[in-house]
């Protein structure tokens, strides 16, 4: 059975836009970009039911799959393999989030835990809030090597907490274009993090 003839037009040619992303087509990127967005963006918000999670979460499943892309083999549509790496890396926020959210008091399994032995940690002691200051100006510093337009975006985003569209009329840029710089932008910060074991 040929698995290929069973592909609806709109898989074949996403599997064609594949390709020419492959090849360095930015075109092709921009076009499975805009084809899934929308509907990748819905079903996130409907797993964190935060849009602005949600829409930091599609940008980075994108960001995902594009670095995967060469790994696609193509059999299954691209949107199939596409919703699951971004399913996946919902699930894995989910799961930070909820770890970060709760610290529990007794010891214990998982299962014989209740809610009420649970405690919200919103407050670091004196020697962790003194390590994030050091890493924050760390961090400062590194964003203040990155590009004019890089920092503008992360500067908006995450000290001054503007949204996609507040940053799109701040800027007098698309929304595409917003997002694509902060996802450049985070990705290259974090490589840096990384490098310096931060």
């Amino acid at each position: 059975m040929d698995l290929q003839s069973e592909f609806s037009s709109k898989a074949e040619r996403d599997k064609y836009l594949v390709k020419e992303a492959i090849a360095g087509d930015q075109r092709a990127y921009a076009m499975l970009l805009s084809s899934y967005r929308d509907s990748l963006f819905f079903m996130m918000n409907k797993m964190v039911n935060n849009p602005d999670d949600a829409e930091d979460l599609t940008i980075e499943a994108f960001g995902k799959a594009f670095n995967l892309l060469e790994n696609y083999k193509g059999k299954y549509a691209f949107s199939t393999w596409l919703f699951k790496i971004a399913t996946n890396h919902c699930i894995d926020f989910i799961r930070k989030q909820k770890k970060h959210q709760l610290l529990s008091i007794d010891e214990g399994s998982d299962d014989d835990i209740l809610p009420s032995q649970y405690i919200l940690s919103d407050t670091p002691d004196p020697e962790e809030k003194m390590i994030w200051q050091q890493k924050g100006k760390q961090i400062k510093d590194f964003i203040g090597r990155l590009h004019p337009d890089y920092q503008d975006i992360i500067k908006l985003k995450y000290f001054h907490g503007l949204s996609y569209i507040e940053i799109s009329e701040t800027l007098n840029i698309p929304m595409g274009t917003v997002k694509a710089r902060l996802y450049r932008s985070k990705e290259l910060l974090l490589s840096t993090l990384k490098d310096k074991d931060i």
